[in-house]
């Protein structure tokens, strides 16, 4: 039987939760089970719970056939939990290194007593750590342990559960279980602390509670189950109902209820304003109901506010709410007469413009910081061309690629008065990655974040760790995605990152990445004509090179030799090179480049083509790689500096374990693996079989058609995925040449 049993109830959280089961599962104490409660969570925990539970058989996992609200599902755990102690952790929190440690020790030394508590600091997204406001009470003074009645000031302490260890034979004794709906942690906090006999306290911060930017506190959600809260308090009083010895609580806990009831009612963001006169009034009857014989209201302030519910005086307490509003209201013109001045940089144009309606059939797509027409924004555009004509499709495009733009696509010049009509009546605006912090989202827009490919390294609020982003500015970076409506991914894992280091208000659509539906859908014509294009003869072996971008660089410093690379891959090898990383610096790379040995192909447009016409790709640690894959053919990691890139960029997982094909850190063995044709063997498919699996898991081909559907068409209903196994993908070069000497 384990010593501490922890019930971690799970929902919605795919992009916090191996954050919260990592910083358990690497506590120094090992003496614990994990009680893992899937509440039918829609995204992929379940999922996630399970990989760890496979992984480690302490980690046992319950998934719910129905959403039953975190109250039920911590029911659902308690009657899984076999220890001495079960200790409760919401699943986007995590423990600090040695809390499980302290906490057993301090159990220990205290004797074993009912319920410990501990304390936990706020964490925050910009880093920021905030201790408890009233950690102080949790400071050994006098007898370690103690009743309640020893120090009542513990009742001060925020009514939740998982700063605590409790007892399990004092659960079973108390018969305490959580209650549904909201506020389900008041009342049990407050009858498991007055009916302990023997409590202890350990001053030391356990828990790291996060404070979500957006979307986590259910608290903070306008909605009439705020009113739930009468139930809770109903239940508490009930409780000392039944048991006369705890009768010396009844007003310290009517003070708290109605300390409660008035910060529902003045909160922000609570109660909608059609219901707070009826909850006000129900709060006065509960005050009635439970006013204990003797009371004296508080002084000051909040003394008169304990008497309009006591009276039931809803306009008094309306006029005084009034008064704080029109307050704000003076604050907020000041706040948007500085605003609007920012804004008068932007133009008297741009802002005209925002004052016209938005244009339904007004698409605006923007991809690359508008460099080019390409990515996944150009596969939604053709296929939003063929599901909807009717629609306007428009590019945003910088002055200096205005040349590059294909032949009847039509644009705008970024700058220009025709730009920024466009961005403020658009009632669509796609981007690969954020518009202009000039930008405004204006209500009834739809700002759809396509992103450009499937992270390895740090992304986002993640990249804060790492020493290649100090100059980023993440304040603006999440103002400006506070603007998506839509968020796309190819994969369960890049939507838990997404999420995650993106933590804003939109919703994630799993629907493949539509700039991959030609890698899965291509014919043989068409890999004959991307190879055409490029100049590769038949029967002609094409290696595609693919580096990525080094911050901790200043300039380029080349990672091949690839003038010796050619020479000992022979003359019937071309390599690709996608990226400046080759310049003419020697004669023989001139002839080389000139006998199309070596051959540039940074500024060839779409990119898929290039996948297409490639035998095998080699990068190291480009996202280029996650793509590819789609195609099932060989791909070659080349990571000579991986210890630097993942110590200065950070990285999500360690590509030299869990590459998707073989793997070199020097230029001889790259050779070794390329002449001795270890890349195409069974162990090599072998490893990218699961990097597909992993990776490639929504690519089936009708992505872009996924997305038009689902943003700018509003069906709700999604198209199958095509089963994993059941999947094509587009012939090799060597079938393709088959197939049409076949035809």
């Amino acid at each position: 039987m384990p010593r501490l049993s922890l019930v971690v109830p799970v929902y919605k959280v795919q992009g916090y939760l191996s954050e919260c089961l990592d910083s358990i599962l690497g506590q120094d104490c090992t003496d614990f089970e994990v009680i893992a409660v899937d509440d039918c969570s829609p995204d992929g925990s379940g999922l996630i719970l399970d990989q760890y539970a496979e992984k480690d058989a302490r980690i046992h996992v319950i998934h719910l056939t129905e959403n039953v609200g975190l109250g039920r599902a911590r029911n659902a755990g308690l009657e899984r939990a076999e220890g001495d102690y079960v200790l409760f952790l919401d699943s986007d929190d995590t423990l600090s290194a040695g809390a499980l440690a302290a906490i057993s020790e301090r159990l220990d030394a205290t004797g074993d007593p009912d319920v410990l508590i501990y304390d936990y600091v706020r964490t925050y997204w910009d880093g920021q750590v905030r201790p408890n406001q009233r950690a102080d009470l949790l400071r050994s003074e006098g007898p370690d342990v103690f009743r309640l009645a020893d120090r009542p000031q513990l009742l001060n302490l925020l009514q939740i559960v998982w700063n605590k260890a409790y007892r399990r034979d004092f659960i079973t004794r108390t018969g305490l279980t959580f209650p549904p709906g909201y506020y389900e942690d008041a009342p049990w906090t407050f009858c498991s602390m007055i009916s302990a006999e023997r409590m202890a306290v350990l001053d030391r911060v356990c828990v790291h509670y996060r404070q979500r930017r957006e979307g986590g506190n259910i608290l903070k959600t306008v909605s009439r189950k705020h009113f739930d809260v009468f139930d809770q308090y109903r239940r508490v009083f009930d409780f000392l109902a039944d048991h006369e010895e705890l009768e010396q609580w009844r007003e310290p806990l009517f003070r708290k209820m109605v300390d409660h009831y008035l910060t529902v009612l003045e909160r922000p963001g609570r109660l909608p304003q059609s219901a707070r006169a009826e909850f006000f009034h129900r709060a006065a009857a509960d005050y009635r109901a439970h006013l204990p014989q003797g009371f004296r209201r508080p002084a000051g302030g909040r003394g008169h506010k304990y008497a309009m519910l006591e009276r039931d005086t809803y306009a008094a307490l309306a006029g005084a709410t009034a008064a704080v509003k029109f307050r704000r209201r003076v604050n907020n013109r000041a706040r948007a007469a500085i605003n609007r001045s920012k804004r008068s940089a932007i133009g008297v144009y741009y802002q005209s413009q925002l004052r016209l309606p938005l244009d339904d059939n007004l698409a605006l797509f923007s991809a690359y910081w508008s460099r080019s027409v390409s990515c996944n924004p150009a596969a939604i555009d053709a296929e939003l061309a063929r599901l909807a004509p009717h629609m306007r499709r428009v590019w945003a495009v910088r002055p200096d690629a205005v040349d590059q733009v294909p032949e009847g696509v039509e644009y705008v010049r970024v700058g220009s008065r025709e730009y920024w009509a466009a961005v403020a009546r658009a009632k669509y605006l796609v981007n690969n990655v954020n518009f202009a912090d000039a930008v405004v989202k204006r209500e009834g827009q739809i700002h759809l974040q396509t992103h450009h490919g499937t992270p390895l390294k740090t992304m986002g609020l993640d990249q804060q760790k790492y020493p290649a982003s100090t100059h980023m500015d993440f304040a603006k970076l999440l103002e400006r995605c506070d603007r998506w409506d839509f968020s796309l991914s190819s994969n369960r894992f890049s939507t838990a990152v997404w999420e995650r280091v993106y933590p804003c208000s939109y919703t994630s659509l799993e629907t493949g990445y539509p700039r991959n539906d030609v890698l899965v859908n291509a014919t043989a014509e068409d890999v004959r004509r991307a190879r055409a294009a490029l100049g590769l003869a038949d029967g002609t072996k094409a290696f595609l090179y693919m580096p990525t971008h080094r911050e901790y660089q200043p300039g380029f410093t080349p990672a091949l030799d690839l003038a010796r690379l050619a020479d000992e891959l022979g003359p019937d090898v071309t390599l690709m090179v996608r990226g400046h990383y080759f310049y003419g610096s020697s004669p023989h790379t001139a002839e080389l480049r000139r006998s199309g040995r070596i051959v540039d192909v940074s500024g060839h447009h779409p990119v898929e083509e290039l996948y297409l016409a490639a035998d095998a790709l080699v990068t190291d640690y480009s996202s280029a790689m996650f793509d590819y894959a789609v195609l099932d053919r060989p791909i070659i990691v080349y990571a000579p500096d991986w210890d630097i890139y993942s110590a200065v960029r950070g990285t999500y997982f360690n590509l030299l374990e869990e590459p998707p094909g073989v793997v070199a850190t020097s230029q001889a063995e790259l050779i070794r693996l390329l002449e001795s044709r270890e890349y195409a063997g069974a162990d090599a498919a072998e490893r990218r079989a699961a990097f597909r699996l992993r990776f490639c898991e929504f690519d089936d081909g009708r992505a872009a058609e996924r997305v038009v559907r689902r943003v700018f068409l509003g069906e709700d209903s999604t198209l199958p995925f095509v089963p994993f196994t059941e999947r094509s993908h587009a012939p090799t070069p060597d079938q393709a040449l088959e197939l049409v000497e076949r035809a």
